[in-house]
């Protein structure tokens, strides 16, 4: 039997001469929840991104077998 786990984040685009800014920031953070989850034993199962209006949600997906 798996367990299942969803970890979501929210970056705001801003004025910028960077056009990669929310990339950059969000790399950081996002790898920082990978290494987290992965200690735990969680493996990324399946990621997905969605925009509205200035925001970018993306959202991680993770599962693990589940201990009885």
């Amino acid at each position: 039997m798996k367990e299942y786990k969803l970890e979501s984040f929210i970056y705001y685009s801003k004025l910028s001469l960077d056009k990669n800014h929310i990339l950059n920031s969000s790399t950081i953070e996002i790898q920082a929840k990978l290494d987290e989850c992965a200690k735990d034993g969680w493996r990324l199962a399946s990621t997905s991104t969605t925009s509205f209006g200035s925001a970018v949600y993306v959202y991680l997906y993770f599962e693990r077998d589940a201990t009885l």
